[in-house]
């Protein structure tokens, strides 16, 4: 897995503490130093199913002095990637690139982490096939949580990951 972030930034040092918490390994990735280019940036957005505007760190200095709030409805969205490929700084952060999923931004309220819980499993993709037993990553409403599943996916998608 690939940990990109910015070493200064509090959220990104929040989030290695978490991975690193939870004896998750990684390849860390300053964005600062070596920005996504355009065909990551594509591949990543394509494999996270989430909306491009989603990859666009909208708090940071570059994005407000650029005034992108107003620009980026107008965009096409080649023209959206080829502008975060231009500036890490306008990436949001931190991403955290698997196989087969990447996660975009870190919260972590009430002492948990969007990223979820985690009891020492080691992150996999699971098994996506309905009926099949599984553990590891698990996308619900576009969070993502670390669990290992007492029931098989197809129970899990009728109760909700909350339940389980």
């Amino acid at each position: 897995m690939i940990f990109v972030c910015y070493p200064k930034c509090s959220t990104c040092q929040k989030a290695k503490k978490w991975l690193d918490e939870h004896h998750i390994s990684y390849e860390l990735r300053d964005i600062k130093e070596e920005n996504p280019g355009y065909e990551e940036l594509a591949a990543w957005h394509q494999r996270s199913g989430l909306p491009l505007k989603r990859f666009f760190n909208t708090s940071g200095l570059l994005y407000k002095s650029m005034g992108l709030k107003d620009k980026l409805p107008g965009m096409s969205e080649e023209e959206k990637l080829q502008l975060l490929a231009t500036d890490g700084m306008l990436v949001k952060r931190p991403l955290l690139v698997g196989g087969d999923f990447v996660l975009v931004g870190f919260k972590e309220a009430s002492g948990r982490s969007s990223w979820g819980s985690c009891n020492g499993i080691t992150i996999f993709p699971h098994d996506r096939r309905r009926g099949a037993p599984w553990e590891g990553l698990c996308c619900e409403r576009r969070r993502w949580t670390l669990w290992k599943c007492c029931v098989t996916m197809g129970e899990h998608q009728e109760k909700g990951a909350g339940k389980c």
